[in-house]
């Protein structure tokens, strides 16, 4: 039965009182006017600055979490902004029923900083992953003359690669997939970092694969890093069997890892890439699609499409995010800064650090439950202490701050995992 909240009747921001503080008003307002599809940490943020975040009640954090690493460049990056403003008053939105010369100016941007023949562009990280997994059915179609209704794209178990019904037809995870059917035909799940397991597949269903796709490392999975050759031999496999390589690029891409391209540490480069988060530096929903043209060009006009895909203001924006990232050196960064934090982080002597891994500015902790407490607990004295992640899986928290943090905040956010853990145990 749902009641009437007599406690916030506008739209305004809600007033503290003794019994209740400015950040619960805010947690009850959302409580009762938004869905539930989000477990968020109990901290209301109200504004951002480079690598530290503010919540309503003036309590300052390191936000190591980046918003699930969409603000690499760091929250408002003045150049990313003016980009924005500068935008505004020209050009926001025209659709692709006509060209504009922003959008022409990005996709030849694209090609020379990435070096596909092709952009795509579209909005989400999900909408990204579905047009890759609509480029290449229809390459499966035309180009491998695969039956319509034989297609098969193979994916990995543990991944994440969004939210949409089709997405979610490739995930293991019963809170991804339950209750949703009927899901998408067509896929099959092998388990990650398994060449064994690909090469049997491709072995039996090979003439009808159209694509293989997978994380370079698996985030939501908690920071899962494959072998060092598993990428280079799937490709090769991939190859082998007339199959398309597709690395979604989404969390993984743009600098986070210590390379433009997450990719780029195997010595691949995938038949398609699919980016987000960061290309649209914190300020907008922007992905893409990069391929060649065998592959992008089977796409005929009307087949495929976004009102919003590639619209004026998101051009401008990606390509200053995109500069931002080569200008000030982030990949460079994100290389030096994450050893620095798995070597400082290993050194801690704590029962509740079972394993620490990652690559660059992309690293996990792997909790081992303690004294009753678990890796929830430990993100919440995190917070207490000033600094804010999550955990995935329950046990395992995500550890990726914007890729400008320095060498003292590194030290300074350690001291602050060290306090917290030592203050459960």
């Amino acid at each position: 039965m749902v009641t009437k909240n007599k406690r916030c009747t506008k739209t305004c921001a809600p007033k503290s009182s003794k019994k209740q503080s400015l950040t619960e008003s805010y947690i009850e307002m959302e409580e009762r006017y938004g869905a539930h599809n989000y477990h968020p940490l109990p901290v209301v943020l109200e504004k951002a600055k480079g690598i530290f975040v503010w919540d309503v009640e003036g309590k300052k954090y390191y936000d190591f979490l980046s918003s699930y690493s969409a603000v690499n460049q760091g929250h408002c990056h003045p150049k990313i902004l003016k980009a924005l403003r500068d935008q505004t008053e020209k050009l926001c939105l025209t659709s692709r029923a006509f060209y504009n010369k922003y959008l022409c100016e990005y996709e030849k941007f694209m090609h020379e900083y990435f070096g596909y023949d092709k952009v795509l562009p579209m909005n989400t990280g999900a909408e990204g992953v579905e047009t890759a997994l609509k480029l290449a059915r229809r390459w499966g179609n035309v180009v491998k003359k695969i039956k319509n209704d034989k297609i098969k794209i193979i994916c990995c178990d543990g991944n994440f690669h969004g939210r949409t019904v089709t997405v979610i037809t490739m995930s293991n995870d019963p809170s991804s997939f339950a209750n949703y059917g009927p899901l998408t035909p067509g896929f099959i799940r092998i388990p990650y970092n398994d060449l064994p397991a690909l090469e049997k597949v491709l072995e039996k269903h090979g003439k009808e694969v159209c694509a293989f796709i997978a994380e370079p490392i698996q985030g939501e999975a908690g920071i899962f890093v494959p072998d060092n050759d598993y990428f280079k031999k799937a490709f090769k496999l991939c190859h082998k069997h007339n199959v398309l390589f597709i690395a979604d690029e989404v969390q993984t891409g743009i600098a986070r890892t210590g390379k433009m391209l997450c990719s780029e540490h195997y010595g691949v480069r995938p038949d398609m890439v699919v980016l987000g988060k960061a290309l649209g530096g914190g300020v907008l929903p922007v992905s893409a699609v990069l391929a060649d043209d065998p592959i992008m060009l089977t796409i005929k006009p009307g087949e495929h499409g976004s009102t919003f895909g590639g619209f004026p203001l998101a051009a401008a924006v990606a390509i200053e995010a995109l500069n931002v990232v080569k200008n000030e050196h982030l990949v460079e960064n994100a290389e030096k800064m994450g050893k620095i934090f798995r070597a400082e982080v290993k050194k801690i002597k704590s029962p509740f650090i079972q394993e620490v891994r990652g690559k660059g500015l992309l690293n996990a902790v792997v909790i081992k439950p303690n004294n009753g407490k678990e890796a929830w607990d430990v993100c919440l004295e995190m917070k207490r202490n000033g600094l804010l992640a999550k955990p995935t899986h329950e046990h395992i928290i995500r550890f990726a701050p914007p890729l400008t943090i320095t060498e003292p905040h590194i030290h300074k956010a350690i001291e602050i995992i060290k306090k917290s853990l030592k203050a459960l145990e």
